[in-house]
């Protein structure tokens, strides 16, 4: 309850004092995902809002990403999205039965982190570099620890998943961070 919302206050700093020249959308990523941290403390009672928060966040991600794309990649970004849009498939299948109400949320949220995972795979094709790498990777742990959640929430709960949630979620916003870092110290497609 005390330590996940400082995770992302964390982050803000050592990206605030990492930085000459912070990125606002990428500060506001941070926040959003810091607002929908809190609003998941509470187990049930504002999970829609919590999503919206994420949603939020995954959507500036994409933003910040494709900033960093040259412009005629048509066929790359198709075959970018086959494997996020399989995953997101599998994932859904598993849990579609059990979504009720939150059929259309759950629905919108899923295509816009496959969008996330698609475009940071995209931006690695484009321009292989480490920071690139980092930015793929953390975007495929965010993917298996929002996974995760919907597994534990809308198919089976398992006392073990929170451990693999928090642990996917920490490395993945920090190996974000940290290719943001990375970018804001060298050339834009390094």
């Amino acid at each position: 309850m005390f330590f996940k919302p400082l995770l992302m206050v964390s982050l803000v700093l050592l990206y605030l004092t990492a930085v000459d020249k912070p990125k606002l959308i990428f500060v506001s990523a941070l926040f959003f995902s810091f607002l929908g941290d809190v609003l998941l403390l509470n187990k049930g009672d504002f999970f829609l809002y919590g999503l919206a928060a994420f949603l939020i966040t995954h959507i500036l991600y994409i933003k910040i990403i494709a900033q960093f794309l040259e412009k005629e990649i048509t066929t790359k970004m198709i075959s970018s999205s086959v494997p996020f849009l399989l995953f997101f498939i599998g994932v859904f299948y598993l849990i579609y039965s059990n979504l009720g109400s939150m059929l259309f949320p759950v629905l919108i949220y899923g295509i816009v982190i496959a969008t996330f995972g698609a475009i940071s795979l995209l931006n690695y094709r484009e321009f292989q570099s480490k920071p690139n790498f980092y930015l793929l990777f953390g975007a495929i742990l965010f993917i298996l620890s929002d996974s995760f959640i919907a597994i534990n929430k809308f198919y089976h709960e398992e006392v073990y998943f929170h451990f693999f949630i928090m642990l996917t979620y920490i490395i993945a916003q920090f190996l974000i961070c940290y290719a943001m870092v990375l970018k804001r110290k060298v050339p834009i497609t390094s």
